[in-house]
């Protein structure tokens, strides 16, 4: 399919000091064992441009990324060249530094046991002549200076394992934005914006815009509709390691144009939500006066057989309240009602969660969610395998063939048990992460951003899991900030505000009630103002 000339190319934007394109990758394939991961790609990121790379996970485009920073070398024959110059293969990091190429990974990169400051510095460090020693006041005067431009304080000593999700991609986005030079190179985000809450991704744009001013480029690889529409000039779209659009005008498309592109195919909707929540025979699941860092006084019920969104702006506490009814983090104060069982959330813990069916779908599923060097089998049984008594035998064939039926309800690809899952595409990896507490059964699931940074196709996949689990009696409680999310999966949606749920939306609710609730009072602008797409340079 095409999708060319559905949009006029403008423009080259203004501030470049050097002619033809950033970034340029010529012919470049990628072969693992049998596995073609890229065949013959080719794309061009022209000055001040922000360049969207789209596809479903599995397509190549976290491929591509790794072997611009040299993780992967790439099969003989293809070219790369950032501002005209050749590049040896396979890329040598520090030379691509050189030429001003950064790449900020969806694994973010970071050190969990070293500082924020150490985090950011790395590699930087300035020394005194005499002694050597770090000169650790300009160390952090820099760090400090780069997070304000972010317009995102973090803690400087903090340990990067104590951050929460969106701080440690403000971190990663920060370290690789310090060394961006005006008018030379270009910066690669890989999924790295998917932690971030809308007002800091409109601040990041807010920044990013000032960087390709000059003549910067970026290219943006992202699952995220909206953002590839509303930030990028152009997009680039692979499908099975084959670019399929290349440089594609973003002007004028719409959601649907993307998913044709990305899939050959237009995307059936899931089925639609029932008017009335679909509520089943059972004790509800209640809440009582539950207080936390932002949470102030929560009440609130969940019926078996129901899914329950909650939502809200930075800071409302809504994000809180997954962790907090999962013994993840102590409560301050509250109660949580199961059946004929009343848990106290400032001693909940996650061993008694568990053993009281309450199972927690984290946001980050490569550090808090997954043990990405075990296998799909061993990460699915891990649950099963901790409520059992020490004492009792492993039944293998029992395991076997629980293995098998989530590997098969979830699509997991490839079907293999024992894959391991650090080498699955980030959908599947999350494929495994829901599969790992589906199979528990639980009477209560908590899922906070269930579908991020997963393509179109494994997030109708995980919708699915999640209604189906719901049909089956469970009640279902989903924190985010994605409106088709909600949308998508929830009978009803409560908005936070200040601690406290503040609005409802019931019903045959929409995408833009969603985010007309969450921004009532606010003024969400779009995450970058309409700029003239970049020319051919």
């Amino acid at each position: 399919m095409s999708l060319a000339g559905t949009a006029e190319r403008g423009p080259s934007p203004a501030g470049s000091s050097l002619t033809g394109a950033r970034l340029e990758v010529r012919s470049v394939s990628k072969t693992f064992g049998r596995h073609q991961a890229l065949s013959a790609v080719s794309l061009e990121v022209a000055p001040g441009e922000i360049h969207g790379l789209i596809g479903q996970n599995g397509s190549g485009k976290s491929t591509l990324a790794k072997i611009l920073t040299g993780y992967h070398a790439p099969d003989p024959g293809g070219q790369v060249l950032v501002d005209g110059q050749q590049l040896r293969l396979p890329v040598r990091p520090r030379e691509a530094a050189v030429r001003g190429l950064a790449v900020v990974h969806q694994s973010l990169g970071l050190v969990d046991d070293l500082t924020v400051v150490e985090n950011l510095r790395v590699g930087r460090f300035r020394a005194n002549r005499l002694t050597r020693a770090i000169r650790w006041d300009d160390e952090r005067r820099d760090a400090e200076a780069v997070l304000e431009r972010l317009g995102r304080p973090v803690r400087l000593d903090v340990r990067v394992a104590e951050l929460s999700e969106e701080e440690r991609a403000t971190v990663a986005i920060a370290r690789a934005l310090q060394d961006a030079t005006p008018g030379r190179g270009l910066v690669v985000f890989d999924e790295s914006t998917r932690s971030l809450s809308r007002a800091s991704l409109e601040h990041f744009y807010d920044l990013l815009e000032d960087v390709v001013a000059t003549g910067t480029a970026a290219l943006l690889i992202s699952h995220h509709m909206e953002e590839v529409l509303e930030a990028t000039d152009r997009v680039t779209v692979l499908r099975d390691g084959v670019v399929v659009e290349g440089g594609l005008p973003t002007a004028g498309l719409t959601e649907n144009d993307l998913v044709r592109a990305i899939m050959g195919r237009s995307l059936e909707q899931l089925p639609a939500r029932p008017a009335c929540p679909r509520r089943r025979v059972g004790d509800a699941v209640t809440v009582r006066g539950l207080r936390g860092e932002l949470l102030d006084g929560v009440d609130l019920e969940l019926h078996p057989g129901e899914v329950v969104g909650v939502t809200g702006l930075a800071g409302s506490g809504h994000d809180e309240l997954p962790y907090l009814l999962t013994g993840a983090r102590p409560a301050r104060d509250g109660t949580l009602q199961l059946g004929d069982d009343t848990h106290d959330l400032a001693r909940f813990e996650v061993g008694t969660a568990m053993a009281a069916g309450v199972a927690l779908v984290p946001e980050g599923r490569e550090h808090a969610g997954l043990a990405l060097d075990l296998t799909v089998a061993d990460n699915v049984l891990l649950p099963r395998r901790r409520s059992r008594s020490a004492v009792l035998p492993v039944e293998r064939s029992a395991e076997t063939a629980v293995v098998g039926e989530w590997v098969q309800r979830l699509d997991v690809r490839p079907p293999d048990p024992a894959q391991v899952v650090g080498k699955l595409s980030g959908g599947n990896q999350q494929k495994v992460l829901l599969a790992k507490w589906l199979a528990t059964a639980p009477r209560l699931l908590v899922l906070h951003e269930p579908t991020q940074a997963v393509d179109v196709g494994a997030r109708r996949t995980i919708g699915e899991a999640v209604r189906r689990a719901a049909d089956e009696g469970c009640a279902v409680l989903v924190a985010g900030t994605d409106e088709t999310e909600l949308t998508m999966l929830c009978d009803r949606v409560l908005v936070f505000r200040d601690g406290r749920p503040a609005a409802e939306l019931t019903g045959d609710f929409t995408p833009d009630e969603v985010v007309e609730a969450i921004f009532s009072g606010h003024i969400r602008k779009r995450l970058r103002s309409a700029s003239p797409p970049a020319g051919d340079g």
